[in-house]
Formats: C-alpha cells, sequence, structure tokens
C-alpha cells in the first residue's frame, strides 16, 4: 500500500511564496512520475506540474514560470515551490505519483491567497 502526505500548504498573501512537500510512504518502489493538481471551489482538478523519474519537468500554461517542481528521488518526495502566488491559485493542492497501472492520490493541502 502507498501512501502519499502532502505539506506546506496555508494563508499567503498575494505576491508570497509556499513550498509544498508530498512523501509517499508504503512499498519502497520508485514512481514514473510525479506530479502536482490542484482544484479551485466549483472546479475540475487540473494539472499544476509533473516530473519524471529521469527529471524532465513539465508545467501548466497558467505557472508562467512562477512555480518549480523538484523531486528526491531516493525519498520519493516531491516538493513544489510556488512564487508570485495569486488569489486565482487558491486551491486545494493534491499530491500525484504514476507507476505503470496505478496512480496515487494525496489527501490535498489548501493553498489561499488573499489579495
Amino acid at each position: 500500500q502507498v501512501q502519499l502526505v502532502e505539506s506546506g500548504g496555508g494563508l499567503v498573501q498575494a505576491g508570497g511564496s509556499l513550498k509544498l512537500s508530498c512523501a509517499a510512504s508504503g512499498r519502497a518502489l520508485s514512481f514514473n512520475a510525479m506530479g502536482w493538481y490542484r482544484q479551485a471551489p466549483g472546479k475540475q482538478r487540473e494539472l499544476v506540474a509533473t516530473i519524471s523519474s529521469g527529471g524532465t519537468t513539465n508545467y501548466a500554461d497558467f505557472v508562467q514560470g512562477r512555480f518549480t517542481i523538484s523531486r528526491d528521488g531516493a525519498k520519493n518526495t516531491v516538493f513544489l515551490l510556488m512564487n508570485s502566488l495569486k488569489p486565482e491559485d487558491t486551491a486545494v493542492y493534491y499530491c500525484n505519483a504514476v507507476r505503470p497501472f496505478l496512480t496515487y492520490w494525496g489527501q490535498g493541502t489548501q493553498v489561499t491567497v488573499s489579495s
């Protein structure tokens, strides 16, 4: 059984920064990719950023260079550094990890950006 546990969410003013962390526990097998998604009230869950086991990154257009995803492969941990936060970044952020035929999700961490 694999569990993903997010941390680092909270309340921040517009223009501020937060760093999210997601640690995987359970069967110590590597993931093909890890990433972050978010879901705002009344909206569908959307991709924020992903990183492959080889370090290739992919970002949503709305990130616009403000966020950086990184990964500690040895510890199966993924991070999301978010700078220049905007009120529209307010959402629950979910960690995601993928293996062949398997996808895992964390429970989510709330990020609230005040104007």
